[in-house]
């Protein structure tokens, strides 16, 4: 397994797929300087190496970089992460510590769950989503392409919402969000720009 990302996001992921027993044989990173992390040597050519986990949290850049990656991708679930056996996890997703998937959830391709989240029944996660530590999903929450829902954030049962929208730490989201726009606050209003 390789993870394209040498940061402390990447050291979690290491972390998580040494404790699901999987191998990290290097890092991937653009940055030159960078020749290890944690004892394991940096790679600056992804050529030819898989799976690949890519093991940045900004989801736009996360994006961009499986675009340029031929897979095939991996799946980190930490084993005390709670996953229901009727959830659906997309390749390059991460799961991480104490994190709760329910019963009929959808996560898309390369998002993030990260540490705590809670993410309730019937949720729909699209690609490069990131739900923040301890933040929850109550259920039939629907997040479009790219949403980021910030640290301790709260959404209720069966909200959308849109693309790349950010709900923002410790909102409580109440309604509905249009696609890239932000909401903050409790209740969450949308952020003047």
């Amino acid at each position: 397994m390789y993870l394209f990302g040498a940061s402390g996001h990447g050291k979690v992921i290491r972390e998580i797929l040494e404790a699901q027993g999987a191998v990290v044989e290097a890092f991937i990173d653009d940055n030159p300087a960078i020749s290890q992390l944690d004892g394991l040597p940096v790679l600056h050519q992804a050529d030819g190496l898989s799976p690949v986990i890519v093991s940045v949290g900004d989801n736009r850049i996360r994006k961009q970089i499986v675009g340029r990656l031929a897979g095939p991708f991996g799946t980190a679930i930490h084993p005390s992460a709670v996953v229901s056996p009727s959830a659906k996890i997309g390749e390059g997703t991460v799961v991480m510590p104490g994190a709760i998937v329910n019963a009929g959830a959808v996560i898309g391709k390369h998002c993030i769950v990260n540490t705590g989240a809670s993410i309730d029944h019937e949720c729909v996660l699209g690609d490069y989503c990131h739900v923040a530590p301890h933040a929850s999903l109550c259920g039939q929450v629907h997040l479009g392409e790219g949403v980021l829902v910030g640290v301790g954030a709260s959404i209720i049962p069966c909200v959308h919402v849109g693309d790349w929208a950010i709900v923002g730490a410790g909102s409580a989201l109440i309604c509905n969000l249009a696609a890239g726009t932000t909401a903050i606050g409790v209740p969450a209003s949308i952020l003047n720009h």
